[in-house]
């Protein structure tokens, strides 16, 4: 069992801990030899060793077997000076794709390359181009394993802790350690009830491990083991942080395959090859026990005499099974338990012969003769190749990585090797609920026992489509679990590629999954052919747009986004996570407003009844009117954001909330719902019917630029008859306004679909928010008013406030703040108000009336959807009585008081957005008194004077008398008009993601003077933004030099540049504070795309700007 503080030596592995007590047997080591070493023999040791040593700096380009993706620091040792090769770990060289550089103790920086990484053991290779060191004298470092013993004076030099440098000493004190255990799965809780422990990532077996208080620490993987000739005596593997115990790799076997790599090199004129290491297995689990332990497993006194007497000098135990892989070759031959007493008739006591032997018979048959519970037994089995059991190729498909399961992974998870084994779900499993780890077995009605029955299965399927899919989890092995895949409608990510490693460069190629003619490589998405509706407007008959087919709800687990700031958060309440685990190309499109004269846009009366349907909810009896009334305009909605578009600061993957239909006709309906269920227009939107018991996708066509509301478009044809007359749309009533005092209902609904109401009062109906800005910017409410009520549901409950006859008066919406308790970092929180309706009236009315705005296609039609002229100002209420202490004159106060009893306040500036009108007019303080000399007492005041522009036309300004410093003056004021769609342009280069700067960082009040166009959104995890350090929250003002005032510039540069060509880039941060950073541009894992929205075809379409080609990757190789 592992060891709490047992963990891998790179930065990488770091965090890879265990959680449980670690039995140390306690056996006789080899004898003690003397060290007659002095200073200065480790003096000149060193001087020859250090320059052999090197800083590796690696990049993990993607999740692939028992690694996440991810950029690390560790160590390596030149072993082949001759022909550039360095030896380190297996868990540096990684099992997946993998960019590396080398750093010499002079500072020259060289690209390397994975030639090896053993299947098994903790040791790997790579490449260099000796000729590439200039100005660097140094000599390899020779391998001696047979110097190891127990006493030996250790000497460990490496890139300790991040240092490049550092040189720990030691003494080794065991040779036949066990080898340590890294990681596992689970909780204390969880081996108290099931008694079973599941290893989830990298772990040695099948050799014993040298042991030593050199206390080395993350950093420092790959480090040479010296002793006092400068001979590596061992690989420096892992610690036990709890003591200052390290754990070394012997290096017999490592001698063995740099022999057979060095003589494959040789074999190759002026290029490096692929190299094949034979390795065999059966793919069992052996541990050493000692002889007292074996007899109690029933092995016969005779039996122990002759192994004593045919073993070396000194040996203290033997091989037992440990485990067996299902499906191997020991499979129904060998059991936990059994004692190995020989190997084709050779007594096998050491891990290092019994691997000799496997070696050396891959594909051919052994004879193994074993104990089992003090009975002997002969068992014939085959030498499996263990590289045919370790997968060199997986699938990437929506941001998921899948491959066959390796024997790592089998071993610890005791599955059959070769199975499909999801190592990162990405977004469209993860939205489905599929957990990293699953072993995936049915797959849109047909098994899947192979990669290759899941691409052929995805190969027939479209872009939109519903399939279930089955799989089971190592901890929950015994029952399959059953969701819904929702297969990407939108271009978030590029087509499925299968990448297969090549051994010969290092590098992972990428090729097309599926075939040309597969549907889900279809760029249009069609619809029936519009027809034209009496009136002259245009009406699309039901279209293929995510024909539904349903199932039952599945409980999601969540997942890890691999996207991330350079210090956000990913653990918030405001998540609300659910808990447990298009138009063909020639197709004339009508422009059409909301106003249809052949339909009835259904909003209920004050009298209406529930519609009867087969199925329906039936109405609680004690439920009142606004509660029977409301219902059938519920909707809840549950949002998922793919991870590779994380942008407007959005903090989580997946939100879910309650909505309230605002419009309903036959060939669309409308959906409001908070800014923080829905909170940006990329992402995925599914929405289920209190009134019906269906669930369709939903399409994000407006979200204001100040108040928390968005409007979620779907298509009424995908409810059915039955389920579109059903459902209909609430009455909203935006007049008069909510008093305090004025009894309202609140209505929503629960997780189950089931309305939820209760009896409130109004106690404050012009409550002003004060919400300050997250640690990374996004949306929060300013210049609002909300509602608050004596009693409620709680934070998470969502839902509307209706009078008695359930006519809507506001939206009971969701709010997102961040609260510091202390020093300690900022947590993600939530609360409820209520949003009055009037704002969501007056943009109904704008697209009924057909305003002058973007066009967009909703459903097939073509709808002009609103502009909004906001004033770009953050404001705050602040008493007129404070106000009368700044000096504001008694007539000010008296007329204000008489505009406005009730408040009794004066709104004061608190800034101005970055690059808005009113940036360089308006001050910090400004108390706003009136436009166009009419009195000035809430945000909504401003809002009506905005509107009033627009209904005058040619006029964007407002005439604003203020009080500044004692002084009263007029300032004209310009306003600025903003569309409802939100950002509609993401850029990915080098892993990080960029945008135009959304209103949450411009109202920071800061944009740097070099440009802003170009805003650093998210980055990626094992990308070169991850590696080099280009993180979120900041600006890209320059390339090479050349600025980048725009996203247009910034394409236009970084386009001309070359695959693996290091870029200067210079940024500037939130705060201010410039910077000068080198990027090395990888094209081959991280090509450049951007991702831009379609308004003709309401698709999210991703383009690839710069890519490797074929060509430019021949001649690199």
């Amino acid at each position: 069992m592992g060891d709490p503080l047992e963990r891998l030596g790179s930065d990488a592995a770091a965090g890879l801990e265990s959680t449980m007590k670690e039995e140390l047997c306690m056996e006789i080591d080899p004898p003690f030899r003397e060290n007659i070493a002095t200073a200065e023999d480790w003096r000149k040791a060193l001087n020859k060793v250090v320059p052999a040593v090197v800083v590796l700096r690696t990049t993990a380009a993607r999740a692939f077997d028992t690694e996440a993706a991810g950029a690390s620091y560790a160590t390596g040792f030149v072993v082949d000076k001759r022909r550039g090769i360095i030896l380190t770990n297996r868990h540096v060289v990684k099992p997946g794709p993998v960019v590396a550089e080398a750093m010499f103790v002079n500072r020259e920086e060289i690209p390397v390359h994975p030639i090896y990484r053993d299947p098994v053991h903790d040791f790997g290779f790579f490449r260099y181009d000796p000729d590439a060191i200039q100005f660097l004298s140094y000599e390899e470092i020779p391998l001696a394993p047979e110097a190891a013993c127990v006493g030996l004076e250790i000497r460990v030099v490496g890139n300790d802790s991040g240092e490049k440098v550092s040189i720990l000493a030691g003494t080794l004190a065991r040779l036949d350690r066990d080898a340590p255990h890294y990681k596992k799965s689970h909780s204390y809780a969880y081996m108290f009830i099931h008694g079973n422990i599941y290893w989830d990532g990298y772990n040695d077996f099948n050799t014993f491990y040298l042991q030593a208080a050199s206390g080395t620490k993350g950093g420092s993987s790959g480090s040479p083991v010296i002793d006092w000739q400068g001979r590596a005596v061992a690989l420096n593997a892992g610690s036990k942080s709890s003591t200052a115990s390290a754990f070394f790799l012997p290096l017999e076997r490592v001698v063995r395959a740099l022999k057979l790599l060095q003589k494959g090199r040789d074999a190759v004129v002026n290029r490096w090859g692929a190299i094949t290491i034979p390795r065999g297995t059966l793919q069992v689990t052996f541990v050493h026990k000692g002889f007292d332990e074996t007899r109690r497993l029933g092995l016969q006194s005779e039996t122990q005499q002759m192994v004593r007497h045919a073993s070396p000098p000194g040996e203290t135990g033997m091989l037992v099974v440990d485990s067996v892989v299902p499906g191997g070759p020991a499979h129904k031959h060998l059991e936990p338990g059994d004692i190995l007493i020989r190997i084709n008739g050779e007594v096998i006591t050491q891990f290092l012969k019994m691997e000799i032997l496997l070696d050396d018979r891959v594909d051919q048959k052994i004879d193994l003769q074993i104990e089992r519970g003090g009975t002997s037994l002969n068992v014939e089995l085959i030498v499996q190749d263990l590289h045919s059991i370790t997968p060199d190729y997986f699938l990437e498909v929506s941001g998921a990585v899948i491959h066959p399961l390796s024997y790592q992974q089998a071993r610890n998870f005791r599955f059959h090797c070769g199975v499909v084994y999801v190592t990162e779900p990405g977004y469209m499993l993860f939205r489905a609920g599929v957990p990293r780890h699953a072993i995936i077995k049915k797959f849109a009605g047909e098994e899947i026992s192979r990669l290759d029955d899941l691409i052929a299965v995805l190969s027939k399927l479209s872009r939109g489509a519903r399939v279930p899919l089955e799989y089971i989890s190592y901890m929950d092995r015994h029952r399959r679990k059953s969701v819904l895949v929702t297969v990407d409608r939108h271009e978030w990510y590029a087509p499925p590629q299968i990448y297969k490693r090549d051994d010969s460069t290092g590098l992972w190629t990428a090729k097309p999954a599926l075939p040309p003619q597969s549907p889900l490589l279809a760029s249009n998405y069609s619809f029936a052919p519009p027809t034209v509706l009496s009136g002259g407007t245009c009406e699309s008959s039901p279209t293929p747009m995510e024909r539904i087919h349903h199932g039952n709800n599945q409980d999601l687990t969540d997942g890890v986004t691999y996207m991330d700031t350079n210090y956000e958060s990913d653990v918030g309440s405001k998540r609300r996570k659910v808990e447990e685990e298009s138009s063909s190309d020639g197709t004339v499109i009508a422009d059409s407003s909301l106003h249809e004269p052949t339909e009835e846009n259904s909003r209920p009366t004050a009298n209406a009844n529930l519609i009867d349907y087969k199925g329906s909810p039936a109405a609680a009896a004690n439920a009142s009117l606004a509660e029977r009334v409301i219902e059938p305009t519920l909707v809840m909605l549950e949002v998922h954001v793919p991870p590779s578009c994380m942008i407007d600061g959005v903090h989580s993957q997946h939100f879910f909330g309650t909505g309230v239909i605002v419009y309903h006709s036959q060939s669309m309906g409308l959906v409001a719902v908070d800014k923080n269920t829905v909170a940006i227009s990329v992402s995925d939107v599914m929405l289920s019917f209190a009134a019906f018991p269906v669930e369709i996708p939903g399409e994000v066509v407006f979200l204001h630029p100040v108040h928390n509301f968005a409007l979620v478009a779907y298509d009424p044809s995908g409810l059915g008859a039955v389920g579109a007359s059903a459902v209909r749309a609430a009455q909203l009533l935006p007049e008069p306004g909510l008093c305090r005092g004025d009894a309202v209902y609140l209505v929503g609904l629960s997780r189950s679909l089931q309305a939820t109401s209760r009896k409130s009062v109004v106690t404050n109906p012009c409550a002003a928010l004060n919400i300050g800005s997250a640690d990374c910017p996004r949306y929060r409410a300013t210049n609002m008013e909300v509602i608050e009520l004596d009693t409620d549901f709680g934070s998470t409950f969502s839902g509307v406030l209706t009078d008695e006859q359930g006519r809507v008066q506001a939206i009971w919406g969701s709010f997102s703040t961040q609260l510091k308790y202390g020093g300690s970092a900022s947590e993600d929180h939530q609360f409820v108000r209520g949003i009055p309706v009037y704002a969501i009236s007056q943009v109904l009315e704008k697209i009924s009336c057909g305003t002058d705005g973007p066009a967009l296609l909703i459903n097939g039609i073509k709808r002009s959807m609103p502009l909004v002229r906001i004033l770009e100002v953050e404001l705050y209420p602040t008493l007129l009585s404070k106000a009368r202490s700044f000096g504001l004159s008694d007539d000010w106060v008296q007329a204000l008081v008489k505009k406005d009893p009730t408040r009794r306040q004066v709104l004061r500036v608190k800034g101005c957005l970055a690059g808005s009108k009113a940036e360089n007019l308006l001050e910090q303080g400004d108390m706003v008194l009136a436009i166009d000399k009419e009195p000035i007492t809430c945000f909504r005041d401003i809002e009506d004077a905005c509107q009033a522009l627009d209904k005058h036309g040619g006029v964007d300004e407002l005439t604003m008398t203020i009080f500044r410093q004692g002084r009263e003056m007029e300032l004209v004021v310009g306003t600025d008009v903003r569309a409802g769609n939100g950002t509609a342009r993401v850029i990915n280069w080098c892993g990080s993601i960029v945008q135009d700067p959304h209103p949450a960082v411009r109202a920071l009040g800061f944009l740097p003077e070099e440009g802003h166009g170009v805003y650093v959104a998210r980055w990626c995890h094992g990308s070169p933004a991850h590696r080099y350090g280009l993180y979120a929250l900041q600006w890209i003002v320059e390339i090479n030099g050349n600025p980048t005032p725009d996203l247009d510039h910034f394409v236009n540069v970084t386009k001309e540049l070359e695959h693996g060509e290091f870029v200067r880039v210079r940024t500037v941060h939130l705060n201010g504070k410039p910077r000068v950073l080198t990027l090395k541009q990888d094209l081959h894992y991280w090509p450049m795309w951007e991702l831009r929205f379609d308004p003709d075809t309401a698709i999210w379409r991703r383009r690839t700007i710069k890519e490797l080609d074929s060509l430019q990757y021949l001649r690199i190789f």
